[in-house]
């Protein structure tokens, strides 16, 4: 049981049918903690422990291990799941009776009446199946869809999401709850003392062939053979390269991820497609300007807080990329629309 009392301010008031039991499936952050799925679940279940009459159950699978890149160790992981969500999920749900099962990937315990919520995040893999192993695709349209489709209801995490389930799934439309992220490590405020002049640009996240890191290198050549100071690149979290100006840091917590947003002078943010577009709504409420792809998720979260480049054009990203490093007053204003666009969402 995760129920904590509410912080001041927060609504507060009693179901009438006394308090809801959430089982919460917290596998995937076990095995993936600097996903975006992971501080989704982190930060779900936080927000979900302060509402008065909701009783969080967290539980994960130990003996999921992680992504094996195929072969035996996928199947084991593949039986590994099927296991926890037909025979174990069911189990402890009767023995908390729990109210509600859900699962913050696609997934269903079909041996148990309890009603299942499922999240969807996006549908990277049915809008660029080609930026996505054939078996995984696979697996993925086959198993979530069939997840989503018998799940009682499905929250997505953005109108994006949500029109992609409708369309390319057949999700019936009363059955969708759009539910917004609220920022993800770093927090409002986090960034409020910056240094006068930027060190680096930043990009979070892993090398997922939709993350369009190539592009991003390849941006990044353009811009520094065209400046006479370059600024370096940080990759922050599970992407690497070997080139001159671009600097690594390997899964950096909080505080140091903190730390690199309030001293870079954007976040390049070149994914081809994104269901909300988290590390931006992360930088935007640390006041760290944002460069993204002109995608639907991403945009409907910056609006016009953001400055957009092709995802396909590397030169358009460096132009931006040279303007922003050139333009304290640029980054300031960028810096400001985006405190007040990310001051509009938040995990309650």
């Amino acid at each position: 049981r995760c129920a904590e009392p509410c912080a001041p301010g927060t609504a507060r008031g009693s179901l009438p049918w006394g308090p809801m039991r959430v089982l919460f499936d917290t596998t995937y952050a076990a095995r993936a903690p600097y996903s975006g799925t992971g501080v989704y679940i982190d930060r779900i279940t936080e927000a979900l422990g302060r509402i008065d009459g909701i009783e969080i159950e967290a539980v994960a699978n130990r003996r999921r291990r992680r992504p094996a890149g195929g072969g035996l160790g996928s199947l084991r992981n593949l039986l590994t799941d099927r296991w926890w969500t037909a025979v174990e999920l069911p189990r402890i749900a009767r023995r908390v009776r729990a109210d509600v099962v859900h699962h913050p990937l696609p997934a269903i315990a079909r041996a148990t009446p309890v009603a299942q919520v499922v999240t969807v995040c996006d549908l990277a893999f049915e809008r660029l199946p080609e930026r996505f192993n054939r078996a995984f695709r696979l697996y993925a349209h086959t198993t979530h869809r069939a997840s989503t489709l018998a799940a009682g209801a499905v929250i997505c995490i953005s109108n994006t999401t949500a029109a992609d389930a409708r369309e390319l799934w057949g999700v019936p439309s009363d059955r969708i709850v759009v539910a917004p992220l609220g920022p993800g490590q770093a927090q409002p405020g986090d960034g409020a003392t910056r240094p006068q002049e930027p060190t680096h640009f930043l990009y979070v996240g892993d090398q997922e062939p939709r993350k369009n890191l190539a592009v991003l290198l390849d941006a990044y050549c353009i811009y520094r053979e065209a400046s006479e100071r370059p600024l370096d690149l940080v990759l922050a979290g599970s992407a690497s390269a070997q080139m001159a100006g671009v600097k690594v840091e390997s899964r950096p917590d909080r505080s140091r991820l903190v730390a690199l947003y309030r001293s870079a002078a954007a976040l390049v943010h070149p994914s081809l497609y994104e269901g909300f577009g988290l590390t931006a709504l992360e930088a935007m409420s640390a006041g760290t300007p944002v460069l993204a792809a002109d995608a639907p998720g991403v945009r409907e979260v910056c609006a016009d807080a953001a400055r957009y480049a092709d995802p396909q054009d590397p030169a358009e990203f460096a132009a931006a990329m040279r303007q922003l490093a050139a333009e304290p007053q640029l980054r300031g204003e960028l810096g400001r629309r985006g405190r007040l666009r990310a001051a509009k969402f938040s995990w309650d």
